[in-house]
């Protein structure tokens, strides 16, 4: 597919899971997304969110995020992503690294819950009505234990070096990208490249492969994690994403900074 072809699979009020950023960020599809406009998008991130969640709620298309935190990382905090807050303008779900993925576990395993203990003490869940506190049913009591729901989002979204013609994705070791595609109704990948081997053929590269079982779309996408790195293949621009923090600290800023080239301009300037 193309990135508009694939941007157009997302729908108004769409929950979307998204990867934390050292583990394949589609900032391709970002921009396809900003450039297709649905809105009130839940975000769901795995487990916590950067550059993409900053550009999405600046672009005013989302109305919650989920996750553990949100930050540009060495370059500070997401600018749009703090001012929707203070403004009220999103709602923003506290989470736990392990909350997050005990509810994408929980969906892929096909249950309705998975348990998780290590919050219990924590102020997280006074914000949380949705995580249950119960008595462990295999003890006499007195033995609490958190239930974190399954969670099923409608898209997950992510970009991986290679994929092949039959629309199996190799991934490496990052297998949180397996939990958001065995979780999610459709997976949207972008790739740096299409090979003509199949990569579940290959003893080298099976074990570290999506099967396509679990694939919607694919678009090839070369740099598509740009400004952020791609295991194997190029390192985090730090100073593209300094430069857009700075950028981006009033809503004329990011305007601006977003209007200022198209990405694959940007992505060449940068080589």
């Amino acid at each position: 597919m193309d990135l508009q072809g694939m941007a157009r699979r997302v729908e108004a009020g769409m929950q979307l899971a998204l990867p934390v950023d050292y583990a394949g960020v589609s900032m391709a599809m970002t921009r396809a997304l900003i450039a297709h406009g649905a809105g009130d998008l839940d975000l769901f991130c795995v487990p916590t969110g950067g550059l993409q969640v900053d550009q999405l709620v600046g672009a005013g298309l989302v109305r919650s995020v989920e996750t553990s935190a949100v930050s540009l990382g060495e370059a500070g905090g997401a600018p749009r992503f703090n001012q929707a807050i203070a403004e009220g303008r999103i709602v923003v779900r506290d989470a736990t690294c392990p909350a997050i993925h005990a509810g994408l576990m929980a969906a892929q395993k096909g249950n309705p819950f998975q348990p998780l203990r290590g919050i219990i003490g924590s102020d997280i869940l006074r914000f949380r009505p949705d995580w249950r506190v119960i008595d462990n049913p295999f003890a006499e009591g007195g033995d609490p234990i958190v239930l974190i729901p399954a969670a099923r989002p409608d898209v997950a979204i992510f970009h991986a070096p290679t994929a092949d013609r039959h629309g199996n994705v190799w991934i490496g070791r990052r297998r949180e990208l397996a939990a958001m595609a065995y979780a999610a109704a459709q997976t949207l990948v972008t790739v740096e490249r299409i090979v003509e081997e199949n990569l579940l053929g290959n003893e080298m590269s099976a074990a570290g492969t999506l099967p396509a079982l679990y694939v919607s779309g694919i678009a090839v996408a070369p740099r598509g994690a740009w400004p952020y790195g791609l295991w194997g293949e190029y390192a985090t621009d730090t100073a593209e994403i300094q430069r857009y923090a700075k950028a981006a600290r009033t809503p004329e800023g990011f305007a601006g900074y977003m209007a200022a080239a198209p990405a694959g301009e940007m992505q060449e300037a940068a080589r």
